[in-house]
């Protein structure tokens, strides 16, 4: 699932830059799978097709659906998808933009419009009344959640609950055995009082990838120890120590502004058979790309080029929500 940007958003002053990643993105996922597209009306749906025809995209497995949006993280506000009986259920919780810091009427509905339009056949669809962003948790699949304490705990988003009573919540609604805690670590320009999948991802239920800094003249250093220790002291659900795979710190991205930018190769996404990993036209972009394939050694390793994308403070994973097998129906005419 993609919300492709438009004119009305932020993206508007580097639009053609930031395109030409969604269209990168756009060409990976559809030669694998299938992608729906959000586009904000009809001139807009009819331009992304023109782009994507353009650029030899398979447009078999794509499906655009007019739907107007502040802005692209569709990670955020994309629903999140549970497995109940082996039939998938959708859960829409509510968007705030990381703590109401931006404007998200027209994304905290955008879930919903395409439900009502069918883009996710008879999958059901579940309001939830808590806010929770896709990219503020991270499953292994077998009831673990790791998440931040920075994030989940800000008086921002649910205030008047607890830590105890958050835990219950995502305990009893996303179906989990546990949650593990994150209390440090940080990308400074990050909108989203550090969201997990910027910091550490699961590879699979026993590895977990992280964002690690060897300069002790960072900023960052000190957090980022410390997160690093308080994996090391994590266990799997059997008793056993995370095998840990240490990603590699890139040089710092500044805008125009003189503003950091979050790059973060911790970023991901996992689509069938492949990951596709932001790069930053950096040094350490080869070596990331390396790390990553001891983490996924059976998917083939891809790296996108995603220095638009931190240009407004987020990367890859972020603008992306999958939706496992048998959400979406079967017919997919992307002129519909």
């Amino acid at each position: 699932m993609l919300t492709w940007p438009h004119l009305n958003t932020d993206w508007r002053e580097n639009l053609d830059q930031v395109e030409a990643v969604f269209i990168a993105i756009t060409k990976q996922i559809a030669h694998r799978q299938l992608l729906i597209i959000s586009a904000n009306n009809e001139k807009h749906r009819r331009h992304i097709l023109a782009q994507l025809t353009k650029s030899a995209v398979n447009i078999e497995n794509i499906k655009l659906y007019l739907v107007d949006s502040n802005d692209s993280w569709a990670r955020d506000h994309g629903p999140i998808t549970l497995l109940e009986a082996g039939r998938p259920i959708l859960l829409d919780f509510t968007f705030n933009a990381w703590g109401d810091k931006f404007t998200a009427d027209l994304d905290n509905q955008i879930t919903a419009h395409l439900h009502t339009a069918g883009a996710f056949g008879n999958t059901p669809l579940k309001r939830v009344e808590m806010v929770l962003e896709g990219g503020a948790i991270e499953s292994d699949g077998c009831g673990t959640l790791l998440t931040t304490s920075r994030c989940l705990l800000s008086s921002t988003r649910n205030p008047e609950m607890s830590k105890a009573r958050i835990e219950q919540q995502l305990c009893k609604i996303l179906g989990l055995s546990r949650v593990l805690w994150l209390d440090d670590g940080y990308l400074a320009g990050d909108d989203t009082d550090s969201h997990i999948d910027t910091l550490a991802r699961f590879c699979d239920e026993k590895t977990i990838t992280y964002v690690s800094c060897d300069d002790t003249n960072d900023e960052h250093y000190p957090a980022l120890k410390r997160m690093q220790q308080q994996l090391q002291s994590m266990r799997t659900l059997k008793g056993e120590p995370y095998r840990l795979i240490p990603l590699p710190w890139p040089q710092i991205k500044y805008n125009k502004k003189g503003d950091k930018l979050p790059a973060s190769y911790a970023n991901f996404l996992v689509i069938n058979g492949a990951v596709l990993v932001p790069t930053y036209h950096d040094p350490q972009d080869n070596c990331a790309l390396k790390r990553l394939q001891q983490g996924f050694p059976d998917r083939e390793i891809i790296g996108i080029p995603s220095l638009p994308l931190i240009q407004q403070f987020g990367s890859l994973h972020c603008v992306t929500m999958q939706l496992p097998e048998g959400v979406l129906p079967d017919s997919n005419i992307a002129q519909e």
